[in-house]
């Protein structure tokens, strides 16, 4: 059985604080700048790609609605027969 501690472990001293969160921005600051223009390109095909697809829907509807309009208000009378 493992040993049970009354009381929690103290925090370590803020020099090695410190120094953990300098070496993780470190860590974090040598990273390739790749990664994050690759998430940002992905991100930026994302928003394109739905822009055109809304854009799409849009122009069918659109179309969609101007046919009904046409078909609503088209004359029965052939235009010879008008005169």
């Amino acid at each position: 059985m493992p040993e049970v501690h009354p009381m929690p472990r103290p925090m370590p001293p803020l020099r090695a604080r410190c120094a953990v969160l300098l070496l993780s921005a470190a860590g974090l600051c040598s990273l390739s700048g790749c990664a994050v223009v690759a998430v940002a390109d992905a991100a930026v095909t994302v928003a394109a790609t739905a822009v055109k697809v809304t854009a799409t829907v849009v122009e069918t509807t659109v179309d969609v609605a101007a046919a009904g309009v046409k078909a609503v208000t088209k004359d029965d009378v052939p235009a010879d027969a008008a005169k």
